[in-house]
């Protein structure tokens, strides 16, 4: 069981971090000088997807962290 749960953990990091390198920057940068950088600001449906990947593969990280801790 913790073999699988540790596979289940790299799997869930390695996405994690994928996931997380896929997000555009919010950064504002040198765009902030000229107010630029707000108008491209909002988030796509696209940008809300990846969000919710995200947090769905975070939260699997720590509950099966959590799991191989007990």
């Amino acid at each position: 069981m913790k073999g699988f749960l540790f596979i289940i953990q790299t799997l869930s990091a390695a996405s994690l971090v994928v996931a997380v390198l896929m997000h555009t920057a919010k950064g504002e940068g040198l765009g902030g000088i000229g107010g630029a950088a707000h108008l491209f600001g909002s988030p796509k449906g696209l940008e809300q997807g990846l969000d919710r990947i995200t947090w769905g593969l975070a939260i699997t990280f720590l509950l099966v962290s959590i799991m191989l801790v007990i």
